[in-house]
């Protein structure tokens, strides 16, 4: 068996039983398939993504979740794994899981990239005779790779990563420090270096690692991963209705009914019965479908329900999912919905509610798309009627 193929099955069997099982919010599950071609074809589709965020042609928010598609796709075929990760409030290190289940494969993957070989694929060989040496020496070796190359930020992140897998934390810590050095306006890597900071402090993410991820989230306000760590931190100093507030941001970010969502849901009720924070439902209404588009709907299609102020940033309030099968549904929004610190709906007097059956998945309207507005109301008014008919143009 290649390298390549020691280093992903071993790295995502280690990672995932050494950090996913006593975070109890995974699960995986995989085996190696044999197509370097997936790989190439991934990081070119990443670069484009990269590409058109730079450009200002995609939100942070449709990249991170490209991104994370297409990390998904590459782990069906390098490394398939089955993982749920969501934010915890017992510690940064269920934050971690939230990125870990899919950067661990991926990291054996790039790993392989920058110092295997790749001409050297040969058949498949039993797991069984996978030997821990082997994977230490590969990291070794890339080790080794960026003393050579210190200026390589990228390199130092999988570097990174890799003793993250391992569980060499203070190492990752000094391989993460150097690459933030040369990238520090990277919120992935801002993210990662807080979590393994906090993994080495007794005072968890205090301090230093929390001012990390704050920064991380003035860089992409919904970034996912520092979302879940923003919400521990706050939660750990038993600022509650923070922790829930930070949670809250991180629902339209992951599939509606799926178990990330799920354990955020838990997570954000954990922190409102602690805290004695009831729930908000400063706007609320009823959201419908008229009877000459109910046709033109799936069952499963997205509703996004969101509140724009009437008077600036067009960015929204508020914003809730569902999906068309739970049309006509009742809906509440609440300062707790913000997609971005200080757009809070509270903020703004007057209002427009929206509702948006996205045919992609996308927030953002697209052609074919299903919509309608209510007219303004106040940013707490109650019963607000919105009927989704008109089509997007």
């Amino acid at each position: 068996m290649t390298a390549f193929w020691i280093f992903g099955a071993a790295l995502a069997a280690l990672a995932l039983v050494m950090l996913l099982r006593p975070l109890l919010f995974a699960r995986s599950a995989g085996k190696v398939r044999r197509d370097e071609a997936n790989i190439s074809i991934y990081r070119d589709q990443l670069a484009e993504l990269d590409a058109d965020l730079a450009a200002g042609k995609l939100a942070p928010a449709d990249h991170a979740r490209s991104r994370a598609e297409l990390e998904a796709r590459l782990l069906q075929d390098v490394a398939p794994q089955e993982a749920g990760a969501s934010a915890s409030p017992h510690g940064s290190k269920r934050a971690l899981v939230l990125t870990l289940a899919l950067a661990v494969p991926l990291c054996a993957a790039l790993l392989y990239l920058g110092v295997g070989n790749p001409g050297a694929l040969g058949g498949r060989a039993d797991p069984h005779n996978f030997d821990p040496q082997q994977l230490n020496a590969l990291v070794e070796r890339l080790a080794a790779r960026m003393r050579d190359k210190p200026d390589d930020a990228e390199g130092w992140k999988l570097l990174g990563r890799s003793y993250v897998a391992l569980g060499r934390f203070p190492e990752a810590l000094d391989a993460y420090a150097k690459a933030a050095a040369r990238k520090p306006r990277d919120p992935d890597l801002l993210a990662d270096l807080a979590d393994v900071l906090a993994t080495t402090r007794p005072e968890r993410l205090q301090g230093e690692p929390e001012k990390l991820v704050l920064r991380a989230l003035e860089i992409e306000p919904q970034h996912l991963k520092a979302l879940a760590l923003a919400g521990t931190a706050a939660f750990d100093r038993k600022d509650y209705a923070g922790a829930a507030r930070y949670w809250q941001r991180m629902l339209p970010l992951v599939e509606l009914g799926s178990d990330d969502a799920r354990q955020i849901q838990a997570s954000i009720a954990e922190a409102r019965s602690l805290g004695g924070v009831a729930a908000p439902g400063a706007l609320n209404g009823r959201v419908s479908i008229s009877k000459k588009l109910a046709a033109q709907a799936g069952p499963d299609d997205v509703v996004f329900i969101f509140a724009r102020a009437v008077e600036g940033p067009p960015m929204p309030l508020a914003v809730k999912r569902v999906r068309v099968r739970d049309l006509p549904v009742e809906f509440a929004l609440d300062d707790s919905m913000a997609m971005a610190p200080g757009m809070n709906l509270s903020a703004h007097a007057r209002v427009v509610v929206g509702a948006r059956i996205s045919k992609s998945g996308q927030p953002t309207a697209q052609s074919g798309d299903l919509q309608g507005f209510s007219a303004p109301v106040a940013n707490n008014a109650r019963g607000v009627s919105v009927t989704i008919d008109s089509v997007v143009r």
